[in-house]
């Protein structure tokens, strides 16, 4: 099966800095991934692409076509957002703090540590070296922060750790000197910013902002005479009050205006920005208390700057007033990214400790998105009997209903107190959960509310849900009394407990065919129920370890489970046979933690499967544990098909399989040894959050570190994807390749030129076959507008079957979008009337493309409804309310 990647829901943003392209485009790193999230359609997608660790920094080109990823091992990856594929990858040799494409797109500022690193950025050009190094420099004497072009590209300016802020120059013409400094903060700088005269576009002033919420504005008077190197000028005392002027140099020609609009400086070669005298004649403080600057950002246009600091504040000032316009909270937590977006009515806030991004419209105060995974891991994920829809359930007492198609949350329920440990969808658009606080609740999801509440005598905590066919009656297992209990649906009443386990009932399932209930247990029992008639166990299945899953074929004949010695048993229910196993230790083997005193080959722990799920015709099933793998097995001929590696994220624990003896030492491996004894806001947050709980008795012997795995695994009722909730988020496989460039029967013929010169040869047939074999949907939409109408059905009939998903996918998007209804009909009325039996036959494959044609239908049939209905009511009023001659 030729599943690839999809999209990642679930996972919270996880800090790093967030950057909007094209004004719309909201790019953010998620662990060691990117996302891709449109503001306008409210669609988000995760780039295929992985980085060896988290992401710490990521930059994008003015026109939105390259990407920048950069992560904590200093290892960078060039990307093509259009078509979302690596192009270049370089090391860095030291950390990256910042990192910036020049506003021309030619070159890469990055801040390397002391070094001041200027690169010739990659392009669409075939180079066997495409990162050039062009100039280095070395002057900062302590880590860059901060990084800002000038407008013209000519000029730079670094925020550094000593408190100065330094301008360079970066003319061909102009031989190296030293940058200029500016002097006078008590902290480090965390950003700088140049400024510009709103109508020539020229630099006029600079500001730096400090995180002691110190940000000073400088402006630079011509000086007389010689251009050779200025003095610097003296630290300034810093005050306490909120506006005070910078001292005077007799030198130097003040400037009337303090606001950019006079004076504005003329880039050219005899007038150098680092040359000049620049002055400090304003600074002004952020007024919170005790609190640091944690993140800013300068609009331009605006003038107008964003800060958001340690307590969770964030706020507006318009410059170079410092007129505060809009001051507010949103959480307790640092903030740790604000930006702009290209317009500056939008302003993204991001907290990587609550795992949220909030992009927020200043003027009229609104969120415009509030997008926020689940904090702890996801335990449980469900498909609704459509596939349009995924609910997740996690240990922090929420869930989340996803679409699919979007990838975007459109409903939360916190209403649980404990972890959500099971889900399950009604065919009535209602949803189940299961949770530790005792309770199962039944969602409904056209109102989005819990219009029901299933609770026992006693508490209770519940780690597995199950229905029957027509969602008449519930059951669920416990985790401490070794239960199952009965609901009723309808009346909400406690019908029967059955027991008989012996330890927790992990797995639980209804039989798709009839009323039988299978239940899986740690007492190494699998246990059929008849629910209905009431007694009791029918048949049990003993079995020489734990149990830890059971799941049913869909067409009822074949059951499945796990134990605990990484094994799958296959029964058949109705003989009460064990058909086969599948030994699959050493499938699912691979990964050793950082505490293992053993090699990831001679490790017998975590060496089993905790989830099982059948594929929709019952032909393969996928199994996933405590492991970085996801196996899929062929059921008939009990072999391995294909293993899924979920992450190659060396930030979480089990992902190596050789650990770097150089990294052991006599206290323990080097990575868990806390070092960090600095008093700064950082080093503090460090220790009281990250490590302080997990030092308790009985908490992770790794600190925290998350150690990788999958709770769970359910494939979609089309079987055309499967989710698997894993420690990095919910991670979607599909096999509908549209959203990436996969071109199929491509060859050196094939190319949009020929496409072209085929539909100017009125060869209409032969363009669009040419266009679905490069899979190009700009090219298919085109081709399909090329056919005249009365051509339609000859073009139709010319279309291989094999085509026919893809072509049918395009016109249910033109449906959607488009205003040329009539023609795009009666392209579907043709494919129907020419197709309609391969598509019957085929059904199921073309499913997911069908639905979305009927999706499009409806809903524009709607629209005309709506407006017909309203014409003829208008014209009927106008008709009787026109005078009688």
């Amino acid at each position: 099966m030729n599943y690839r990647f999809q999209n990642l829901l679930g996972a919270p943003y996880k800090g790093g800095n967030a950057l909007v392209v094209n004004n719309s485009l909201l790019i953010s790193p998620v662990g060691n991934r990117v996302s891709i999230t449109d503001l306008i359609k409210s669609e988000t997608v995760t780039l295929p692409s992985q980085s060896s660790t988290n992401l710490r920094r990521i930059a994008a080109s003015p026109d939105g076509l390259f990407l920048l990823a950069i992560d904590e091992n200093n290892r960078c990856q060039f990307i093509n957002l259009p078509r979302r594929a690596v192009l270049h990858r370089i090391t860095f040799k030291h950390p990256v703090a910042d990192a910036k494409f020049s506003p021309n797109g030619k070159f890469i500022a990055v801040a390397a540590g002391k070094l001041l690193q200027i690169w010739r950025s990659p392009g669409f050009r075939k180079e066997f070296f495409p990162f050039e190094l062009i100039r280095t420099f070395t002057d900062c004497n302590d880590g860059i922060t901060s990084l800002d072009w000038s407008p013209d590209s000519d000029y730079l300016l670094a925020g550094s750790k000593d408190l100065t802020a330094r301008l360079f120059c970066l003319k061909k013409s102009t031989k190296y000197s030293k940058p200029f400094l500016f002097l006078g903060h008590r902290d480090v700088v965390v950003g700088v910013f140049f400024g510009t005269d709103k109508k020539t576009n020229k630099v006029c002033k600079v500001y730096t902002v400090s995180r002691d919420g110190a940000i000073f504005t400088w402006v630079c008077s011509e000086m007389d005479g010689d251009f050779g190197e200025p003095e610097s000028p003296g630290t300034p005392e810093q005050g306490q009050g909120n506006n005070e002027e910078g001292g005077s140099d007799k030198r130097v020609k003040k400037r009337k205006n303090f606001d950019g609009k006079d004076g504005a400086l003329d880039l050219e070669d005899r007038f150098q920005l680092h040359k000049l005298k620049w002055e400090l004649i304003k600074k002004d403080f952020f007024m919170q208390d005790k609190a640091k600057t944690a993140a800013c950002d300068y609009h331009r246009g605006l003038d107008m700057v964003v800060v958001g600091f340690s307590n969770g504040v964030f706020g507006l000032y318009q410059m170079p007033d410092f007129v505060c316009i809009q001051s507010m909270s949103k959480s307790s937590r640092k903030i740790t990214t604000a930006v702009f977006n290209d317009l500056g009515n939008w302003v993204t806030i991001g907290c990587a400790r609550l795992g949220q991004l909030l992009v927020w419209e200043w003027k009229s105060e609104t969120s415009i998105l509030k997008q926020q995974g689940h904090y702890y891991d996801v335990n449980c994920v469900a498909y609704s009997p459509d596939s349009q829809l995924l609910a997740t359930g996690a240990d922090d007492n929420k869930i989340k209903v996803w679409t699919v198609s979007s990838g975007f949350c459109f409903v939360t329920f916190p209403e649980h107190t404990n972890a959500v440990t099971a889900l399950h969808f009604l065919p009535r658009n209602c949803l189940l959960s299961a949770s530790l606080d005792g309770t199962v609740r039944a969602w409904d999801l056209f109102r989005y509310r819990n219009f029901k509440t299933f609770t026992t005598p006693t508490s209770k905590q519940f780690v597995s849900l199950a229905s029957d066919q027509s969602g008449e009656v519930i059951c669920a297992g416990t985790l401490d009394s070794f239960e199952i209990f009965v609901w009723s649906m309808k009346t909400g009443r406690l019908l029967d407990v059955l027991s008989g386990h012996e330890g927790p009932v992990h797995g639980l399932v209804f039989s798709p065919t009839n009323a039988t209930l299978a239940s899986s247990s740690w007492d190494k029992t699998v246990r059929l129920w008849d629910v209905f008639e009431g007694k009791g166990a029918v048949e049990t299945f003993p079995h020489t370890h734990d149990v830890l899953t059971v799941v049913y074929r869909p067409d009822g004949k074949q059951l499945a489970c796990s134990t605990l010695d990484g094994h799958i048993h296959f029964w058949d229910p109705i003989e009460g046979l064990l058909m086969y196993t599948i030994e699959g230790r050493r499938d699912i083997a691979g990964g050793r933690l950082m505490t293992d005193r053993r090699s990831a080959a001679n490790s017998t722990s975590g060496k089993c499967f905790t989830t099982l799920c059948y594929s929709a015709d019952g032909s393969y099933i996928l199994a996933g544990g405590n492991s970085k793998y996801i196996c899929m097995y062929d059921v008939a001929d009990q072999v391995l098909l294909r293993r899924f590696q979920i992450t190659h994220n060396l930030s979480l624990d089990g992902v190596l399989d050789v650990l770097n003896s150089k990294n052991m030492t006599e206290s323990g491996p080097l990575n868990l040894i806390d070092d960090d004894n600095s008093d700064t806001e950082e080093g503090v947050d460090k220790q009281v959050t990250n490590k302080l709980g997990y030092d308790l008795p009985g908490s992770l012997p790794n600190h925290g570190r998350p150690i990788i795995r999958t709770k769970c695994l359910r494939i979609a009722p089309t079987g055309r994807s499967w989710a698997a909730a894993t420690t990095e988020g919910v991670l979607i496989y599909s096999m509908d390749e549209s959203f990436i460039f996969d071109p199929t029967d491509l060859d050196v013929d094939v190319t949009p030129e020929v496409i072209d010169a085929a539909l100017k040869e009125n060869q209409s047939s032969r363009a669009l076959i040419l266009s679905l074999r490069l899979n190009e949907d700009s090219l298919i939409k085109k081709c399909i507008f090329g056919v005249s109408p009365v051509d339609i059905p000859a073009v139709a009939s010319s279309v291989p079957f094999k085509y026919i998903q893809r072509l049918v996918e395009a016109l249910a998007y033109l449906l959607e979008n488009c205003q040329h209804l009539e023609f795009i009909l009666e392209w579907c009325q043709e494919l129907c009337k020419i197709h309609g039996y391969s598509i019957q036959q085929n059904s199921r494959k073309l499913y997911p493309a069908l639905k979305s044609l009927e999706k499009a239908h409806t809903r524009l049939n709607q629209d005309l409804a709506d407006t017909c209905n309203s014409n003829l009511y208008r014209l009927q009023y106008l008709c009787s309310a026109s005078p009688a001659k």
